[in-house]
């Protein structure tokens, strides 16, 4: 069976014991309990897929929350010697740091320090700043200019067995390739390592995938595809009176219409007239209440689009199921977008959404760089996101947590997405650092000067 289906079973809920349990960290009580309920032949099926996905929660939580309160300390410390116990006291206090529980004491987020620099007061107080991204502030200003921006893009990348792994072990291992969709084409494979085989243009989530023996090495895929951004006015749009009612439905675990959602919905479109102004009320709410703070493994999350809301936190994939959650409840329809989002020096994993107005079909929004725009003051760089996206992007996936080709049913580095690949060693999943994965942009060419 595929057992990434388990986390869709999160949505029934845990027995009130290991809830207690797992909430206060107690990883083996919470076991233990868990391993004499699936013994009971009257627990449901979906009520056992719900344990068996806390299992693999528990399991990871402690790879992602790695730093003691003075592993933490001493970390800021590297940047700001002076950064004292109050101040840091103080962060975790206003929710600027995330941790959990793990045997009743709080171990904090590996990557907390990397959020921190993403604001001005942590900035002033010492922390380097994030890069510059003023790249975007030119694209856009081209995109308006010319009415659209193109780019050729050439990116190779590659994963491998991880170091010291037996030579004759079976490897499988699939890489995220460019999807034919509205913004893509021209896609061409132009090298990788034999014996690939390269998923339908219109997968899912598509994938270069291979299997053969780990002593073969790295395996590695080289292509070239063709990415264009127009530029929409949104203020000039006139939306049919008749709309589609396709991707309005729930999608387990992350995508519920829960009462809080609902409720807030209300709340945000109480005073919209049609689907154009739903969506984009939906999109202030979200960029302008939510602030940016990098996740854990996405299988450590429970229910993303409600616990943003609830937090005001988020990274992009979490904000983007947000506005999709509350779009879908508003009747708008909306859906996931992801792949990497790349420049001439780099390229990384994002996520973003879109949603359908007729007659002008699917539109996007980029939530987390509108709420990045919002935290620095760039208001003409968040209203763009809203309705436009830039060429600075690789298109791979175009639904959450649908399964690759050919399918992985072991449980997957990330259950949900793939933009940076999976592997499975002998039959077991690799995850974090016993996978070695890389990119490297090798040619990107604007075809307007930027």
């Amino acid at each position: 069976m595929d057992k990434n289906s388990w986390f869709a079973d999160l949505s029934v809920g845990l027995p009130a014991e290991v809830e207690r349990y797992y909430r206060a960290g107690d990883f083996a009580a919470a076991n233990a309990r868990i391993d004499l309920l699936l013994q009971q032949e009257r627990l449901p099926q979906q009520a056992k897929g719900a344990l068996l996905a806390c299992r693999e929660i528990m399991r990871r939580i402690p790879e992602n929350y790695t730093l003691t309160r003075a592993d933490a300390i001493a970390l800021l410390r590297q940047d700001v010697p002076d950064f004292s116990e109050s101040e840091f006291d103080a962060l975790v206090a206003a929710d600027r740091i995330d941790w959990r529980y793990i045997n009743g004491t709080p171990y904090y987020l590996d990557r907390f320090a990397e959020a921190l620099r993403l604001y001005p007061d942590m900035n002033a107080r010492g922390l380097a700043p994030e890069p510059s991204y003023g790249v975007r502030d030119k694209v856009i200003a081209a995109m308006r200019k010319n009415g659209h921006l193109s780019a050729d893009i050439t990116i190779r990348a590659a994963i491998a067995p991880p170091v010291g792994a037996d030579p004759e072990a079976d490897f499988e291992a699939w890489l995220p390739f460019p999807a034919d969709c509205a913004q893509q084409s021209d896609i061409q494979l132009l090298d990788a390592t034999p014996g690939w085989q390269l998923a339908d243009a219109d997968a899912a989530q598509r994938c270069i995938y291979w299997h053969g023996k780990a002593g073969e090495g790295e395996r590695s895929v080289t292509y070239r595809y063709h990415i264009r951004a127009d530029y929409v006015d949104m203020d000039a749009l006139t939306p049919d009176p008749e709309q589609p009612d396709f991707f309005t439905h729930e999608e387990a675990p992350h995508l519920l219409f829960t009462p809080w959602l609902r409720a807030l919905c209300g709340e945000i479109t109480k005073d919209c007239t049609g689907p154009l102004e739903k969506a984009r009320a939906i999109y202030d709410y979200v960029t302008l209440n939510t602030n940016y703070r990098y996740q854990p493994d996405y299988a450590c999350l429970e229910n993303i689009s409600e616990n943003c809301a609830k937090s005001g936190w988020g990274d992009c994939g979490v904000m983007a199921l947000l506005f999709i959650t509350l779009c879908r409840i508003a009747g708008v329809p909306a859906r996931w977008q992801s792949g990497l989002y790349v420049t001439p020096q780099s390229a990384g994993a994002h996520d973003w959404a879109q949603f359908y107005i007729a007659p002008y079909g699917w539109l996007w929004a980029d939530c987390s760089f509108g709420s990045g725009a919002h935290r620095v003051g760039n208001e003409a760089r968040r209203r763009h996101y809203f309705g436009n996206l830039d060429p600075l992007r690789m298109v791979a996936n175009r639904e959450f947590y649908a399964q690759i080709t050919p399918p992985d049913e072991q449980l997957r580095n990330d259950p949900y997405d793939n933009q940076t690949g999976e592997a499975n060693l002998n039959g077991r999943p690799l995850h974090g650092e016993e996978l070695p994965r890389s990119r490297t942009v090798v040619g990107f060419t604007y075809d307007a000067p930027v």
